[in-house]
């Protein structure tokens, strides 16, 4: 990426802060902010997009977990499982994102948002809700974990959009917790895809740093909100936003056909 294409600090930074808002109110690493505030936005190339997110999200969910574990909302054996799976999901993901062409990406990545915003409907979370933990149980965790590692390495989420309605709706997990499990977990999941696509040459650490900073900062004030507004409305909230970028990206991919 040339020098004079380089997002300045300031919108680097505003993207930090919306992805951290969210990412402390949903339990969520932010990437489904911040990829396309740096492709659409700020006109970062889509690989380099979704690589940067996923360094972004390291201090991001370090900075979540820690703010979701003191306040006794973090399962650590299920994020453990979970962790497990995403570490070797994403290096699988890492390699897929040098191989594949942009446009699969672009229309993958529309393809996830699509399903994340129509199970937010339909995932009613239930505070007080516990996961019980079995063999099976355990499996499934680092099954789901690998499944998000593969998708954190290819399209630069940390997940949690994946993860926290699956706890809910098939581990019968609260929402709090969920959403501070789901921090958990992206950590090492983070770290492993980082490491992947640093290899590859697909993340500006720059600018992975200036967003994980500024996302750092208001991670405590999504949770402050996570904790006192309605689930059901935070969902519905969340899946408006969802909807209206991924409507801004499907325009722009009709136009660059057209």
């Amino acid at each position: 990426m040339n020098q004079i294409a380089r997002p300045g600090f300031l919108p680097l930074i505003l993207v930090g802060i919306a992805g951290g808002i969210l990412s402390g109110l949903f339990g969520i690493g932010g990437g489904t902010i911040i990829v396309p505030a740096l492709a659409l936005w700020l006109s970062m190339p889509q690989k380099l997009s979704a690589g940067t997110s996923v360094a972004a999200i390291l201090p991001t969910a370090i900075v979540g977990a820690t703010t979701y574990g003191l306040q006794g909302h973090v399962d650590w054996i299920s994020g453990a499982c979970l962790a497990i799976g995403i570490v070797i999901g994403a290096q699988v993901g890492s390699a897929l994102l040098a191989k594949l062409p942009v446009g699969a990406i672009q229309w993958g990545f529309m393809g996830f948002l699509a399903v994340v915003i129509v199970s937010l409907w339909f995932v009613v979370p239930q505070r007080g809700d516990e996961i019980e933990l079995t063999t099976l149980t355990v499996v499934m965790l680092i099954v789901t974990g690998f499944i998000t590692g593969v998708l954190s390495g290819l399209l630069g989420v940390g997940g949690g959009v994946v993860v926290v309605p699956v706890l809910m709706f098939f581990f019968s997990a609260s929402d709090l917790v969920a959403k501070g499990t789901s921090l958990l977990m992206m950590i090492p999941g983070s770290i492993s895809g980082t490491i992947g696509n640093f290899r590859r040459k697909n993340v500006d650490l720059r600018a992975a740093a200036i967003v994980g900073l500024g996302a750092c900062v208001c991670v405590p004030i999504g949770n402050f909100f996570a904790v006192w507004i309605d689930p059901f409305w935070g969902n519905v909230a969340f899946s408006v936003y969802l909807g209206f970028i991924l409507v801004q990206m499907l325009v722009r991919k009709l136009r660059t056909k057209a």
